[in-house]
């Protein structure tokens, strides 16, 4: 029998979390260079510090404070706001619907 789930139909990286942050912190460091900034610069310009900086471009590692930080520093803040997206609605029902249930504080034990 052949596989029916081919290289393409799925791409293990984004479900790795260690090749999502590497890519991130890949992203930001071309970003960078683009803008012409030294890492020196945009430690300064951000305000996180300059061993935060090198240890998010080589290691990936990196709070998400000094993320957004660096983030707001090279105009790149928009990828944020869509994050965990609530509004996947459908019709005006799913809204009216919706607004008639309770927000949850917190979630159930299962």
């Amino acid at each position: 029998m052949d596989n029916i789930l081919t290289d393409k139909d799925i791409i293990l990286d984004d479900f790795n979390h260690h090749a999502i942050a590497s890519s991130i912190a890949e992203r930001m460091k071309r970003r960078r260079l683009l803008l012409n900034f030294t890492q020196l610069s945009l430690s300064k310009m951000s305000g996180v510090s300059l061993g935060s900086l090198k240890r998010f471009e080589n290691k990936y590692k990196i709070s998400l404070e000094h993320l957004l930080k660096l983030a707001l520093a090279l105009d790149a803040l928009d990828g944020f706001h869509h994050l965990f997206p609530e509004n996947d609605y459908q019709s005006i029902d799913d809204i009216i619907s919706r607004k008639k249930l309770k927000e949850r504080k917190r979630g159930r034990n299962a």
